[in-house]
């Protein structure tokens, strides 16, 4: 059927091709759902988390860096003293509210999560592939260079960037790509090794294609699979360290509203003054892997062959 509808589409004129073009994509979406409910209920938590990032202007109650000294530590659901105003979440120890801090953490967060995916896992699959092809002295040598960076665990490698260049959006962004980029490299190299001895890149190689030719119309395509799963799957350890280096204090500036952040702020207090503090920030992280692990799952196992007739 789905072979009829694609037959249907090609043969539909201009005006109405769009319109059977837009259900076939709904048809496929709602396959998904029926497949995989785990992986859908996932790709809605990181799409209401990055509606929550995009209209964070207009949902938060307040202005997130605003301060009132005299608030600070407020327990949730509490007024202010003047009474214009609710912190449903509480203050920090500035007297900011927390559920505006909250809600434009997310923005960071999902910046920085899926900037770093795409950067990191983009040129460590590309460069797998160069090492791949190329063989020989290069492959061993870029082979080496990525134990060395494997043998050190990732966040201690993205401390250590992070405290080179300085806390800021950009840094820890550059700092996550390389510390996704190794790995990738060395599971797309393994793809890319077992598909350059296919028939049609010994063809191509045959009719003389240039290399460039060859990576990027046979291997890159070939490859994308692999590529999408490793996406999706690190997109979770991508938040994950990006609010650990907040936590520790080597993220994202303190005046800017990160989730990371406010774990750091909420624990120089949580045994003394706000035991409350840690719970917000902590169940929206939580909740982000959670979706990001549950849509990587679904999208390996819909894309990676040797696991679409297994479940």
């Amino acid at each position: 059927m789905l072979n009829n509808l694609r037959d249907s589409v090609a043969r539909a004129p201009a005006k109405s091709r769009d319109w059977l073009g837009f259900l076939a994509v709904v048809r496929e979406v709602l396959r998904f759902v029926r497949r995989k409910p785990l992986g859908a209920a996932g790709a809605v938590i990181l799409v209401g988390i990055a509606l929550v990032a995009v209209f964070a202007g207009a949902i938060a109650p307040q202005d997130p860096a605003k301060t009132h000294a005299r608030e600070t530590w407020s327990v949730p659901g509490t007024q202010s003293i003047d009474g214009e105003r609710s912190y449903l979440l509480g203050t920090d120890e500035a007297g900011r509210d927390n559920l505006s801090r909250l809600i434009f953490g997310a923005r960071i967060s999902m910046l920085v999560g899926v900037l770093s995916v795409a950067l990191g896992i983009t040129a460590g699959a590309l460069l797998g592939i160069v090492s791949a092809y190329l063989g020989g002295a290069f492959d061993l040598l870029f082979q080496r260079v990525i134990d060395g960076f494997m043998a050190f665990p990732g966040i201690i490698l993205a401390l250590a960037i992070v405290s080179v260049l300085g806390p800021s959006v950009w840094n820890v962004i550059f700092a996550l790509s390389f510390f996704l980029a190794p790995g990738t490299a060395r599971t797309v190299r393994s793809q890319a090794l077992s598909i350059k001895e296919m028939d049609y890149v010994l063809a191509a190689k045959a009719v003389g294609s240039s290399p460039v030719r060859i990576i990027f119309r046979h291997l890159v395509p070939n490859c994308l699979a692999i590529y999408m799963i490793l996406a999706s799957l690190t997109l979770g350890t991508a938040i994950t360290a990006e609010a650990s280096l907040g936590f520790l204090g080597l993220g994202v500036p303190p005046t800017t509203p990160t989730w990371g952040g406010m774990l750091n702020s909420a624990g120089n207090d949580f045994l003394l003054k706000a035991r409350w503090a840690v719970i917000a920030p902590g169940v929206a992280i939580a909740l982000a892997v959670y979706g990001a692990n549950l849509f990587g799952d679904a999208v390996r196992d819909v894309m990676d062959p040797r696991l679409r007739g297994s479940r």
